[in-house]
């Protein structure tokens, strides 16, 4: 008989409806039922790629005995991270302070009241590797409650406390960062920089696609070398490496080792939403190939596999897939063994592919299969053999089964989605790209957006998810509006950031200029989360940073820049000394120092004069660059007051710190002001 969870949108949840634990959302009543019963809590957070998480489950929520017991002393409750990151952020700050260590599953131990009182992570089933098994913990929580009441009340208490004191401060002086922290901040990554594989620090490694970023933005106001040398390499390295796949494009969470050859084998749409955009602007920056493939395959990846019906993208694919014998394997949809290239290729093809994708006979992963990797050496290549194989290739693996899919929609990364399919689409020459992107953000409008301009944080099946959007996702889906408003000369989208900004404005930020996670409004937690670096994907500190300096840029609305200055004072606190954590706010911070520039672009629709310098415009590398393209006088954007055409031509427009060049009708001309090629 299914749980409470059946009645849940998460894809997460609904893998855990069906469990014989009695698992609750988390809500009000769950913990009015733990009151009720005098029970604890145990809270289990993860989400649907998450490969240990897909384990405990089978180990121990799918256990009749192990069940049994939880539901007999404790109130369960089971939380999606990416729908609720609010409650994740808060019990795993909590985890980490108390163990040092944080990831998912996430398993905390609660009181009736939401106070965390024991923690942990993965428990197996069984005693191992110095560990507990999830049923001594269950055992050893549930007496310590019954005979221990009162310590276990002041632990929680103490934690409470602790939690509470941690707010921040660090947007408080308004001092953005200038051109002494941006050079400490790449002193620092220079040294963290791994000049062999490319990438910073260890295994496991992480696409840095923020700090590259930042790298991109950096060179393009200095001309530093040493920084374009950094992004190129690192781009190079991941692409040639298995966490990028060589086959269907797209690139997997992280990779186990330095060198980027064995990946953690998820797939999700923030990474390469990320990716996508950083390699685009790679090659807008270099003319690179390899820059330009990887974009497009990217972006074709996104399209292909994580699109939904409704015209949002899918948040993930997970790692785990069936290996054609009934077990649930990690990368198994994914890995190649010289047997069956063979299989595929014949012989003569599949040695070719093999020494191609370096495929052996001892293999690069587990059970001697290979994840395909581009090593450098492969010899001459022959693109139409190599077409041919990598097509055939990919047939075959599409008749595997294939890894599940998360289809819940969330804001935020799908903000990034569009920001990159508008910006690949239009340095490509790829209508297509931009239209996925318009029907996404139409999606954002249409499900996720109330009358009040208040975001919803998820959706599935066209339908809205119960929980409020959180600050990450204001200020991405502002971000995306604002790079589809340039893209495609439709106001529209800057008006519906403009809205997005303004709850930022009104609704996350405290009296010193910091900003919080959550709205005033929003629930009330033990603590109200509040993290200004970036993780896996741009804080949401740092992403509503940019857009409230973008928005100031096309509008003149000196609150807006204000309130980003002041935002990056984190950045002027951080970045000199942890830089690969808050690489988005130093790219923000690239772009205040240059201006950000304000183009404005000017002629009759459908004009070829106009959509030359349009282009030339979306191709500038200018930090942070604001486009406003249109008709004369449009009032569509506010860069396009006052800009008359010149001598009956259409003409460009440039400004920067108050002050504006001589209009152009010239592309070269304008792209030599932007920094394009």
């Amino acid at each position: 008989m299914a749980n409470r969870l059946a009645r849940e949108t998460s894809p997460y949840l609904l893998q855990h409806a069906d469990n014989p634990v009695d698992w609750w959302p988390w809500s009000a009543e769950a913990f009015d039922e733990a009151r009720r019963r005098g029970v604890p809590v145990l809270l289990s957070v993860g989400y649907s790629s998450c490969h240990w998480c897909h384990v405990m489950a089978h180990e121990s929520f799918e256990d009749d005995t192990t069940a049994a017991y939880l539901n007999d002393h404790f109130v369960a409750v089971k939380v999606d991270r990416e729908e609720r990151p609010d409650v994740d952020a808060v019990y795993m700050e909590a985890v980490q302070a108390a163990t040092g260590h944080g990831g998912w599953p996430m398993t905390v131990f609660l009181t009736p009241d939401a106070e965390p009182f024991y923690f942990g992570t993965y428990f197996p089933p069984a005693p191992r590797h110095g560990m507990p098994s999830f049923q001594q913990v269950l055992e050893g929580v549930a007496a310590a409650w019954r005979d221990r009441r009162d310590e276990v009340g002041e632990v929680a208490g103490n934690i409470v406390r602790e939690l509470s004191g941690r707010s921040l401060a660090l947007g408080g002086d308004g001092g953005a960062p200038g051109e002494p922290e941006l050079a400490q901040a790449l002193l620092a990554l220079t040294r963290e920089y791994d000049e062999r594989h490319g990438g910073f620090g260890g295994a496991p490694k992480f696409p840095p696609s923020m700090a590259v970023e930042f790298l991109l933005r950096h060179h393009a106001r200095t001309g530093s070398e040493g920084a374009l040398q950094m992004a190129a390499d690192t781009c190079e390295a991941m692409a040639r490496g298995g966490i990028y796949d060589q086959l269907g494009g797209g690139f997997a969470r992280y990779a186990v080792d330095r060198e980027w050859v064995v990946p953690h084998f998820e797939k999700m749409l923030y990474d390469n939403a990320l990716l996508c955009r950083v390699y685009t602007h790679l090659w807008r920056a270099t003319g690179s190939d390899l820059a330009r493939r990887v974009a497009l395959e990217t972006a074709d990846f996104m399209v292909r596999e994580l699109r939904t019906p409704e015209g949002g993208f899918a948040s993930a694919l997970d790692a785990d897939s069936d290996d054609g014998t009934g077990r649930h394997v990690e990368g198994a949809y994914y890995v190649w063994t010289p047997e069956r290239l063979r299989e595929v290729l014949g012989e003569d093809d599949a040695a070719y592919a093999a020494r191609f994708y370096g495929v052996t006979e001892e293999g690069t992963f587990e059970e001697g299969a290979s994840v395909l990797q581009l090593p450098q050496g492969a010899g001459v290549v022959d693109a139409e053999r190599l077409a041919g194989i990598r097509e055939r290739l990919l047939a075959a693996r599409d008749g595997r089964p294939r890894p599940g899919r998360d289809d819940k929609v969330v804001a935020a990364w799908n903000g990034l989605a569009i920001a990159a399919l508008a910006e690949t689409g239009a340095c490509f020459d790829r209508p297509d790209l931009v239209e996925r992107a318009t029907e996404a953000a139409d999606l954002l409008v249409r499900v996720h957006l109330d009358e009040g301009a208040r975001l919803a944080r998820t959706s599935k099946d066209g339908r809205t998810g119960a929980n409020a959007g959180v600050l990450e996702d204001y200020g991405d889906v502002a971000e995306g509006f604002l790079a589809l408003a340039a893209v495609t000369g439709e106001g529209v989208w800057l008006e519906f950031a403009g809205f997005l900004l303004d709850i930022v404005l009104d609704q996350f930020r405290g009296e010193d200029g910091a900003l919080y996670d959550t709205a005033h409004d929003a629930e009330p937690l033990i603590r109200r989360p509040q993290d200004p670096t970036d993780n896996a994907t741009p804080s949401g500190w740092t992403a509503a940073a940019g857009a409230l300096l973008s928005y100031a840029a096309h509008t003149g609305s000196e609150a807006h820049r204000t309130a980003a200055e002041r935002a990056l004072g984190v950045v002027k606190a951080l970045g000199p000394r942890a830089p690969r954590f808050i690489g988005w706010g130093l790219a923000v911070a690239e772009a205040l120092l240059d201006g950000p520039r304000e183009v404005a672009v000017v002629g009759p629709a459908g004009d070829a004069d106009r959509g030359a310098l349009h282009r030339a415009a979306l191709l500038g590398t200018a930090p942070g660059a604001v486009v406003a393209a249109g008709e004369p006088g449009g009032d569509e954007f506010p860069l396009l007051r006052d800009r008359p055409l010149v001598d009956g031509r259409p003409a460009a427009y440039v400004c920067r710190h108050f002050t504006c060049d001589a209009p152009t009708t010239d592309p070269a001309v304008l792209a030599g002001r932007l920094g394009g090629r």
